[in-house]
């Protein structure tokens, strides 16, 4: 059987130096564990335009769209702020969203027990949280049709436009009621249904879905604005939260701060089932490129490895080598060692990027 395939796509700034952490597991996993992968790297941003001119290159594209799964550091920078829009860094990841069609974002909320302090929350509220925002990623007011500026009468109007297909709203809504079966079984919908048509459209569809597909799965459903009130109330009521493109986008970043420290995020978007059962793929770190540490050895590697251990349990059917991979980061936080932005409220060791990989292949290696 041949080895399952992934292509790395370090990107811009701190992505090169995440991206080697992510290296040194893969390493050991294959070493260790028997687990080998067939891995390709590419170009993908700014270190995309300046070899191809483009933030993604149609060869790059081809490759993405051939392998089980996608890993991407981060994209952008300074450097590349006054380029048109048309080849600004953030389009290549935009384009690979989009073609892949990755409808489904995931956005776990954990926080770990060592980091507790680090929210700006009381610690009571967020100790032990672990919940997760699934997003709608390729539909909604961002895409929706009309759009733009125009002029009426004698002022501009601003128009976008919210946009639900019962399919779009489906397909996510099964994404959300799987990725429940796989944990505590409980997924709250949120929209606002009272004052939107697509909010009503969208509640009756995930309750359809809900009663002939999954009865099984206990569905709630609470009105968005609502929903941002009991994450910062009470997140750990929670479980699965399926939601659009708009309040996906802001109720994740909400919940993300819950855990003290974005280098702390990972990321996965999904898409439709491949030939070989598997959705197609790409997971990221929730962290932008840092340029302003690139390059310093600051940067936290910890999301760009729980973004791995994403991709090991849904991508590669590998969820006891992803909770070994997170136990893994648990121990060595719990121990202690810290990055940069790990250091502000507690003591600790403080550690550069390449340290910590090296402490959590460390601990990997102790769990044998």
């Amino acid at each position: 059987m041949a080895n399952p395939s992934l292509l790395i796509l370090p990107g811009d700034g701190i992505g090169p130096e995440v991206m080697a952490e992510v290296r040194k597991v893969i390493g050991w996993l294959g070493e260790k564990r028997g687990l080998n992968f067939d891995v390709s790297e590419d170009l993908v941003g700014g270190a995309a335009y300046d070899v191809h001119g483009v933030p993604l290159a149609d060869s790059t594209m081809a490759k993405a769209q051939a392998v089980d799964a996608v890993l991407l550091g981060a994209v952008g920078g300074p450097k590349y702020d006054k380029l048109d829009f048309s080849v600004k860094p953030e389009r290549g990841l935009l384009r690979l969203r989009k073609e892949m069609d990755l409808y489904s974002n995931l956005r776990p909320a954990q926080c770990f027990d060592a980091l507790a302090d680090f929210s700006s929350l009381k610690k009571d509220v967020v100790a032990g949280l672990d919940i997760m925002i699934v997003r709608e990623l390729t539909s909604g007011v961002y895409f929706g049709e009309p759009r733009g500026i125009f002029t009426e009468g004698n002022e501009r109007v601003g128009i976008n436009t919210q946009r639900y297909t019962e399919s779009e709203i489906a397909r996510v809504a099964r994404s959300a009621f799987e990725l429940a079966r796989r944990r505590s079984n409980r997924v709250c919908s949120m929209e606002k249904a009272n004052v939107m048509e697509s909010g009503i459209l969208w509640r009756e569809v995930v309750q359809e879905i809900h009663d002939k597909e999954y009865p099984d799965v206990e569905l709630s459903h609470m009105y968005a604005d609502n929903g941002a009130m009991q994450l910062v109330r009470w997140p750990k009521q929670f479980d699965v939260i399926v939601t659009d493109n708009l309040f996906g986008d802001v109720l994740s970043d909400c919940a993300a701060m819950l855990t003290g420290s974005l280098g702390m995020l990972p990321s996965a978007s999904l898409g439709a089932p491949m030939a070989n059962g598997r959705p197609k793929a790409l997971y990221e770190p929730v962290h932008g490129s840092a340029p302003d540490i690139a390059g310093q050895g600051k940067a936290n590697p910890i999301a760009c490895i729980l973004s791995f251990a994403m991709a090991l349990r849904y991508s590669f059917d590998q969820g006891a080598e992803a909770d070994r991979l997170e136990k893994a980061v648990e121990k060595v936080l719990a121990d202690g060692v810290r990055t940069a932005d790990l250091m502000q409220k507690d003591g600790g060791t403080p550690v550069t990027t390449s340290q910590m990989g090296d402490a959590i292949v460390a601990a990997l290696e102790a769990s044998l």
